[in-house]
């Protein structure tokens, strides 16, 4: 006969072995914290570092926080904490960041193939349709990933992160005979936009045009106007010319060889997925803030002018071809830098573009 005191005995036993497994399936399921350093030499007040902020850390959270199983223990570092914006490549291939955004356009030389659309102006405005189809040329020719694999990085997506670029000055252009002899600030292979066009291109970044103008050094800029806007470069550059050049990807998102390999499984398809959905949004938010800035602009004392059809076809033939350049140099390093112009271009033709320059076809 079981007594009260073993019937107490009997239920205790079994609550403890019950609180012990209890406890070994929780320990069993526990969440794996992962350290991850994200990093840019931009800080917050640009667009792609705040939707990095607002939109991508939270949807790569959202997506792990499905089964639990893992959490990424987020270190950021923009604004140059630990780069400064030209240094984001070598600072990835060092480990001196787990993940960032590589202005591409500052390395067409090390990464040459992301440079397709500043090869090819006045083809494209449409930042998403761009940013889709150089990641459809990616997964084709393994030369895209391979680029930043000898920087010990792993290739995630690409980032088209304005609308078009429109040049911006001290004194009113309205022609491209008012660009005659005016120093223009631009970054990369866009310099070469401005040859034959009458302006003297001077090499520089966003985070100098500013103190540039400000001292005399150049008397425009090539950007697009959510920069300008933000970093208030209207005060020095009072008038826009709205010439429509284009749109480029200037961007990648990148993590060292090393950590990308260190995580595991679900948590490198969770990034995947929220690296796409992170290229999407920064070409959907670059295209409304381009309508705001420019109004912003305006507000802010700003006059525009627009450049006229006939004078941008006028640029667009005068400069010379770019993309076939750009092509044949790919070509010298055994990469087929022709046939990827002409499937860019298709797609851009398939897309209806409002194409000035059949750059392939010349």
């Amino acid at each position: 006969m079981i007594t009260n005191i073993n019937k107490f005995l009997l239920s205790s036993a079994l609550a403890v072995c019950l609180v012990a497994g209890l406890s070994t399936n929780n320990q069993s399921k526990a969440t794996e914290v992962i350290d991850l350093t994200a990093i840019d030499g931009y800080s917050s007040k640009s667009m792609w570092v705040r939707e990095f902020i607002n939109f991508y850390i939270p949807e790569i959270n959202k997506g792990l926080a499905k089964t639990g199983n893992y959490k990424i223990k987020w270190n950021q570092a923009w604004g140059g904490q630990i780069v400064k914006p030209k240094g984001v490549l070598g600072a990835l291939q060092k480990g001196l960041g787990d993940i960032g955004v590589v202005t591409t356009v500052f390395h067409s030389d090390k990464v040459p193939l992301q440079m397709v659309a500043y090869a090819t102006p006045f083809v494209t405005n449409d930042p998403l349709l761009l940013a889709k189809t150089v990641d459809r040329l990616v997964e084709k020719y393994p030369q895209f990933k391979a680029a930043f694999k000898k920087f010990n990085q792993h290739y995630l997506t690409n980032g088209a992160v304005l609308a078009t670029y429109n040049i911006f000055s001290k004194k009113q252009i309205k022609t491209m005979g008012d660009m005659k002899g005016v120093k223009i600030g631009t970054a990369g292979l866009n310099a070469l936009w401005l040859k034959n066009s009458g302006a003297v291109a001077v090499k520089g970044s966003l985070v100098k045009y500013h103190n540039w103008l400000g001292r005399g050094v150049v008397g425009g800029i090539m950007l697009w106007t959510e920069s300008v806007v933000n970093r208030k470069m209207y005060e020095v550059a009072p008038y826009m010319l709205k010439s429509d050049l284009g749109t480029a990807n200037s961007k990648a998102i990148t993590m060292n060889i090393k950590s990308w390999n260190k995580l595991p499984g679900e948590v490198k398809k969770v990034i995947k997925s929220a690296s796409i959905a992170y290229r999407d949004q920064l070409a959907r938010v670059a295209i409304d803030v381009a309508k705001k800035k420019r109004a912003d602009f305006s507000a802010k004392g700003g006059t525009i002018s627009v450049l006229s059809q006939s004078e941008r076809q006028k640029w667009a033939k005068t400069m010379p071809n770019t993309a076939t350049a750009w092509a044949n140099r790919l070509e010298k390093k055994g990469i087929p830098g022709k046939t990827i112009l002409s499937e860019y271009m298709d797609s851009m033709r398939a897309a209806n573009q409002p194409i000035l320059r059949q750059w392939d076809k010349e």
